[in-house]
């Protein structure tokens, strides 16, 4: 039997030894949420697929081309989300939360599924995280989430990144637009590709969206939404732009952005990089007021961004810009014997409780060996636990960069030994902290 070596085509496995960064930036993205008053929302992996054909629209590129879509046992037909937003607007019609006061803030870490050509910045399966606020039509709602978005690339530290904005009006000033838009693509029609044909009866604004070189040379000249956005549309976009410019947020006006999904309405932003390549648009999102509605709830002005992770993490690698680095082994208890064993095994047990990362042998490793791996799993110090150090019950703590050594009571390493190396630490770094009262652990997990 062959053995199956390779991950499917468009995933990709993070391993231990870089998946701390994934870590550190969902982190990151939730208590830079949360100070904006957004709670996580956990939603399921796949959904019924009317509610993505009803709420991204039939006539996307998503619905059309990327969904993984297939019936269960039931017969029932299932999608993997291929984004957040429906599933989290399905869960606030569900639950009641219309009920609630509004706004309605909600976040979310998730997986999100797209049947797509993999390249650079782009996969199959990636991860999203998003928010949501139901229940406001305010403009300063829109200009909250966008600084939010800017927050999170100022907290980490971006560069050379700008936002785009733009308006795409509301249905009743986008008929006006669609009738002009149908007049110039008809024109040239024998060029579009038959994606774009089908798009011309259904909503031509979806061939602005087109991938195809030759639709986007078309669509290059077509005519742009902010010349026919009705005036509380055009007073709602100034009023975004006005909020924007009071909160230091620059921004460019874009009149060729209409997003990938037919939910958006109004306010579209994207912020953009030119330093991933060809998929630079790290964050998107917009204003969605028919939504709610459009699913079977009550209508509720409501909006979102949706930002990649993975795309994420690609321009703060290519921008140099560090992560923390997690952790290691605060210590390596190697025992020498059967009954050194077993009372290392009780120790680490006793000083992992306490908030300390602590191992000791599992394999059966001679203590050359055994030292060798405490060395290459970067331990700050170690411990040897021979008969003669279990029959006196004292034994030395070995500082693995000074290599200067600290003689220990084992019944009471537990409780002494944070206490010890967070002085050790903080003294190596030149500072000097009364401890009383303070969490030690917290303060190793930063050092």
């Amino acid at each position: 039997m062959a053995l199956i070596t390779k991950a499917i085509k468009g995933t990709q496995d993070i391993l231990p030894d870089v998946v701390y960064k994934n870590q550190f930036l969902e982190q990151a993205l939730l208590d830079i949420a949360r100070k904006f008053g957004f709670r996580e929302l956990r939603t399921p992996v796949f959904e019924h697929t009317e509610l993505f054909q009803r709420g991204v629209g039939e006539t996307t590129d998503v619905v059309q081309k990327e969904m993984y879509t297939f019936d269960d046992k039931g017969g029932r037909s299932i999608t993997l989300r291929p984004e957040g937003t429906a599933g989290a607007a399905r869960a606030f019609l569900e639950h009641g939360l219309f009920n609630e006061a509004m706004p309605q803030k909600v976040c979310y870490l998730l997986n999100c599924y797209r049947y797509e050509k993999p390249q650079a910045g782009r996969w199959r399966e990636f991860q999203q995280f998003g928010v949501e606020c139901f229940g406001t039509a305010s403009p300063a709602a829109d200009a909250e989430i966008i600084s939010l978005a800017n927050e999170v690339f100022a907290f980490l530290g971006v560069e050379n990144i700008s936002l785009e904005l733009n308006s795409i009006g509301c249905p009743e000033c986008r008929k006006n637009y669609h009738a002009a838009l149908k007049e110039y693509f008809e024109a040239k029609k024998e060029n579009l590709c038959p994606t774009c044909l089908g798009r011309l009866e259904k909503n031509p604004m979806r061939i602005l969206d087109c991938k195809s070189p030759v639709c986007k040379e078309i669509a290059a000249d077509a005519p742009a939404i902010i010349d026919y956005i009705c005036d509380d549309c055009s007073k709602h976009f100034e009023s975004v732009k006005k909020y924007l410019e009071k909160m230091n947020i620059e921004y460019t006006v874009n009149p060729r952005i209409v997003r990938g999904l037919d939910y958006y309405t109004r306010t579209v932003f994207e912020f953009v990089s030119n330093d991933i390549g060809a998929q630079g648009t790290v964050c998107g999102g917009g204003r969605y007021d028919g939504l709610i509605e459009e699913l079977g709830g009550p209508h509720t002005p409501s909006l979102g961004f949706g930002m990649g992770t993975g795309r994420l993490l690609m321009l703060l690698e290519a921008q140099g810009i560090e992560f923390p680095e997690p952790s290691g082994c605060d210590i390596y208890i190697a025992p020498m014997g059967e009954n050194a064993s077993y009372e290392a095994a009780a120790i680490v047990a006793d000083l992992r409780a306490g908030g300390i990362n602590a191992q000791t042998d599992v394999v059966g490793r001679s203590l050359k060996a055994q030292m060798k791996y405490a060395d290459k799993i970067g331990a700050k110090y170690t411990m040897v636990l021979g008969d003669d150090e279990v029959a006196s019950g004292k034994a030395k703590v070995k500082n693995m960069d000074s290599g200067e050594s600290t003689e220990f009571e084992l019944s009471e390493l537990s409780e002494n030994f944070l206490e010890f190396i967070v002085h050790q630490e903080t003294a190596a770094l030149g500072e000097s902290l009364d401890l009383d009262g303070v969490d030690l652990s917290a303060i190793l997990n930063n050092l």
